[in-house]
């Protein structure tokens, strides 16, 4: 199985500085048979880019070994507390670092399988027979809109959205949240940060992804669909096909 991806990251229209940072790769690493993540940092001056590099770089290293005793879940897990705590303790040993932290959305794909792990509001969503989101935010307006207090989409809602309550590196340890699931043929996985679903609608992130065009020109147009609807924060696109093969009986 031939996986393809393309991935990219803008600063945006407004923002100096990128505090977004990705990885792509389709070929193995360690045991992983490929590997896809997103980092969003947050803190002032430079300490959100030193957050969303060191997580990225970092987990990159973890995963480069091998770890044969180890589910693909587990490895990942256990990459992203160690990494956690190694971030947390540099922001507490450093005031020029202190607060930091970042967003987390990792991905790896194994035979049909794909298994995802997040940590604050990066997504993914799988493109089937519609575009659905598999990540769940873990941003403060979320949770309200689970307990009922409020809709979302509201005013409360976009005044609120960018409070996330589950970040890398802001406490010693951090609940992870792990998802598995049977892919398709035709499927899309796309993950981003919330620069690209804060800016572009549902409809048309699936529309740009559905075209004829090549998967550099799609990821490409879902950046410039953000930058023309404001592009207000910096904008963080991975896309994969998985190329799952159909199952003759």
């Amino acid at each position: 199985m031939a996986v393809q991806a393309y991935a990219l990251t803008d600063v945006g229209r407004y923002r100096s500085m990128n505090q977004d940072y990705i990885y792509s790769s389709t070929a193995p690493l360690g045991s992983l048979d490929n590997l896809f993540l997103v980092a969003d940092g947050m803190g002032g001056h430079n300490a959100g880019d030193y957050a969303s590099r060191f997580a990225v770089e970092n987990l990159v290293s973890f995963f480069s070994i091998k770890y044969p005793e180890r589910d693909v879940h587990g490895i990942l897990k256990e990459g992203i507390r160690k990494i956690n705590r190694e971030l947390y303790f540099r922001a507490s040993n450093d005031s020029s670092l202190f607060g930091m932290g970042s967003t987390l959305v990792a991905a790896t794909i194994k035979g049909s399988v794909l298994y995802v792990a997040n940590i604050g509001d990066s997504r993914l969503y799988l493109l089937r027979e519609k575009l659905e989101q598999v990540t769940r935010d873990h941003s403060y307006v979320e949770e309200l809109v689970a307990l009922g207090k409020i809709k979302r989409g509201s005013r409360d809602y976009q005044e609120k959205k960018n409070i996330i309550t589950r970040a890398v590196g802001t406490a010693e340890t951090v609940d992870i949240d792990l998802f598995a699931l049977k892919l398709k043929p035709r499927d899309y996985i796309l993950m981003c940060s919330d620069g690209l679903s804060n800016m572009v609608d549902e409809f048309e992130m699936e529309y740009i992804i559905r075209s004829e065009e090549s998967m550099k020109q799609k990821v490409e147009a879902l950046v410039d669909a953000a930058n023309r609807s404001g592009g207000k924060d910096n904008i963080s696109v991975v896309l994969i096909e998985p190329q799952i093969s159909e199952v003759i009986l």
